[in-house]
């Protein structure tokens, strides 16, 4: 069969949240041409093959693309996130791509899109249903795929299953049709925590949870991370606390000690000091359920499960065949090196803002169309990656980056007049500088102040640890 060929500006490999939300700042701010690829049948990467009574972690109103809102804004009247604004769930995230590639990007007459195909490199890619061959002559090759989502029922568990042992994915779970005995959660990241809310939520009774937590977490508290002017002082008063506490910090331990105690940063049980920060987010009322569990193992890692144990790092527990076991140790977005965003006929979507994968796309977007006139290291210095943390150390290193990034960014004004008005960007203030009142101005300048310090204890205290 004869090859297809096409022509394009820019080859976007992946439809995913960062493939979409790149794209869309091309359709908006340039003329460009594009063909999209992406092995789903829908555009959505990951979310496609998410559980499926996952939600956004973060409000609707941080998701999606820059040129359509996600959600009404609204805020929950009842459940776990009572009082927040509201959190997409997975048929909602889906049903959303699809309508921005079916309604905005393929009617503009300026998108090709190739879904249920497979890219092999050098322009290249095929159907995964038939025998259609595609080359497409590109100025630009996008990789959207770099970061490399993946969730449990992308790939079978990393551990030796027994056979007739009962171990699934947490997809599986709304498909539960009886009764097991127990239930043993593996993974301590936020798809382990979704499970054993999905249980809690349905009634079982938390003394038949085990939950397997290797490492225990750092996490955000999704009331501080909020939109719109309900909560912009409270959002504004809690980074200017961070930025202050990390500022008077003596020594490592003590920036945890006391971003803790302004509220940034919670913890599952007071009494366990966290190794572990991947950015996973929880409301106080969803803490409160989850410390209902009593049997937590602290025994690292899972290496086997047999028949009737379940061997670990630091010994076993007993098991049997009347439990169910959820595997929720998929690493989602793991650490990845950091590749530069920029080269000469390339791009590599990537985080330039803490676990703000969607907005980093639509900046690096952003950049590429309107700065055009910037030699590429200038491009990349600005859109300097910030690789997604795994460590508690990570949180002090993606602090740095993220204060790092905003300190250039703060010195474009074009860049900020952007920044304020794009809707993925949830933290910047709105409006005109001079639209802002007089205790912002004062907030604002505080913080700019602190965040010199800060930046400079944090370079102080990661080259002592480095160094060390």
């Amino acid at each position: 069969m004869a090859i297809h060929e096409l022509d394009a500006d820019y080859l976007v490999i992946g439809s995913g949240a960062m493939g979409m939300a790149f794209t869309d700042v091309l359709m908006e701010e340039t003329q460009a041409r594009v063909v999209m690829v992406d092995r789903h049948h829908q555009p959505g990467g990951h979310w496609n093959d998410a559980y499926p009574y996952v939600r956004l972690h973060q409000p609707s109103a941080f998701y999606g693309v820059n040129s359509k809102h996600l959600g009404s804004d609204a805020i929950d009247q009842t459940g776990w996130n009572k009082g927040l604004y509201e959190l997409a769930t997975n048929s909602e995230v889906c049903a959303y791509f699809d309508q921005v590639m079916q309604q905005q990007f393929l009617p503009s007459g300026r998108v090709n899109y190739f879904p249920m195909c497979e890219y092999t490199g050098n322009g290249e890619f095929h159907s995964l249903v038939s025998a259609a061959k595609y080359k497409v002559e590109a100025a630009t090759v996008v990789d959207a795929t770099y970061m490399n989502v993946t969730v449990p029922s992308m790939r079978p568990p990393q551990y030796q299953v027994a056979d007739g042992v009962h171990c699934e994915p947490p997809n599986a779970l709304p498909r539960l049709t009886g009764q097991y005995q127990r239930y043993v959660v593996v993974g301590a990241g936020k798809t382990g925590m979704d499970a054993c809310l999905f249980l809690l939520k349905n009634e079982v009774n938390p003394e038949h949870i085990f939950w397997i937590m290797p490492r225990d977490s750092w996490m955000l508290d999704r009331a501080n991370i909020q939109p719109g002017d309900l909560f912009g002082e409270s959002v504004g008063k809690g980074f200017a606390l961070q930025t202050r506490a990390i500022a008077e910090s003596g020594n490592i331990e003590e920036v945890f000690e006391k971003v803790a105690a302004t509220g940034q940063l919670i913890r599952f049980d007071p009494e366990v000091i966290p190794t572990m920060y991947r950015c996973a987010t929880v409301t106080q009322a969803e803490l409160e359920q989850l410390r209902k569990i009593p049997n937590i193992i602290r025994m690292g890692r899972v290496q086997q499960i047999d028949k009737t144990k379940i061997h670990l790092d630091q010994g076993e527990i007993p098991t049997d065949l009347h439990t169910l076991h959820i595997d929720c140790s998929a690493d989602g977005l793991e650490r990845r090196p950091q590749q530069p965003v920029f080269e000469n006929g390339k791009i590599t979507l990537q985080s330039v803002r803490t676990c703000q994968q969607v907005f980093s796309a639509a900046f690096i977007g952003h950049i590429e169309a309107a700065y055009t006139h910037l030699p590429i290291q200038d491009k990349n210095l600005l859109c300097t990656p910030v690789p997604h943390p795994d460590s508690d150390i990570d949180f002090l290193r993606t602090t740095l980056a993220n204060n790092l990034n905003t300190l250039r960014w703060s010195q474009d004004a074009d860049l900020q007049a952007w920044l304020r008005n794009a809707r993925l960007d949830g933290f910047s203030m709105p409006g005109e500088p001079n639209e802002i009142s007089a205790e912002q101005a004062t907030m604002l300048s505080r913080m700019q102040q602190d965040s010199k310090r800060s930046i400079a204890n944090l370079e102080r205290m990661l080259e002592e640890l480095d160094g060390a």
